[in-house]
């Protein structure tokens, strides 16, 4: 992480900006509650150490009283590494707890489905399983406003059906909520913020990187764009905005 002394006074209004909008998330959505037992989902990459940084420093405000937790699950059959020591160091010097847990993401047995979706599946079904048994109340994942309305696009585009990933989401029966305190940031703001910050990079990036559907859809955004430059935000804004004049 960066030397804070060392910040300009733009970089230091943007590191403000960034903790002031995950503030606002957490407030609007009623993300966390006090006694909340947080497990932060830490891939590595910096929508990830994004969320972890400023959940803390959010913490420090003391307005809710929540403990707070990370875990990294590491795919040992896949083809791409992260530095444990960098991660952990990262996370010694926010004063959080890392847990790093192995498993598989078995995508030589997906059949017709996506290596990202079987990955990504077998990655939180062991986040909720260690969730649980560790006693756990909720999850945090770093998605952020671009995954969330990239998502609306496959499932509309591809699958007909208007859906997409919402702030929070209650599972198992309510024994598990799934937060995303980064909902009201886009890609180019956390990425500036890793810049900002010189987050450390994976040492060897997933070859299944961008080779999916969300990367058609991401370049649809951006031709959106060119009609209306505030299609990302309107896009997030239409999920509480459904009209009942629809086809039945």
């Amino acid at each position: 992480m960066g030397d804070k002394s060392n910040y300009s006074k733009y970089q230091k209004n943007f590191i403000e900006l960034i903790k002031n909008r995950l503030a606002k998330a957490v407030n609007d959505y009623a993300l966390i509650q006090d006694g909340d037992n947080i497990l932060v989902a830490v891939s590595g990459g910096k929508d990830s150490l994004c969320l972890l940084e400023n959940l803390v420093e959010f913490k420090k405000f003391k307005t809710i009283e929540f403990n707070l937790e990370a875990i990294h699950i590491n795919l040992t059959d896949m083809d791409y590494e992260i530095d444990r020591k960098v991660i952990s160091d990262f996370c010694n010097k926010l004063n959080v707890e890392i847990n790093f847990v192995d498993t598989f993401a078995q995508i030589e047995d997906r059949g017709k489905k996506s290596a990202c979706f079987v990955c990504s599946r077998n990655r939180r079904k062991t986040m909720f399983e260690f969730a649980k048994h560790n006693g756990y109340n909720k999850l945090a994942f770093g998605h952020h406003m671009d995954d969330a309305v990239e998502t609306l696009i496959i499932n509309m585009v591809y699958h007909a059906n208007i859906a997409s990933i919402p702030p929070k989401l209650r599972m198992f029966s309510g024994e598990i909520e799934v937060i995303r305190p980064l909902i009201l940031l886009t890609n180019k703001e956390t990425s500036e913020y890793s810049n900002i910050k010189n987050y450390p990079s994976l040492k060897k990036i997933c070859k299944y990187d961008d080779k999916t559907m969300r990367t058609k859809a991401r370049e649809l955004i951006k031709d959106m764009e060119t009609i209306n430059p505030n299609v990302r935000h309107n896009l997030l804004k239409s999920f509480k905005n459904i009209d009942s004049h629809l086809m039945p």
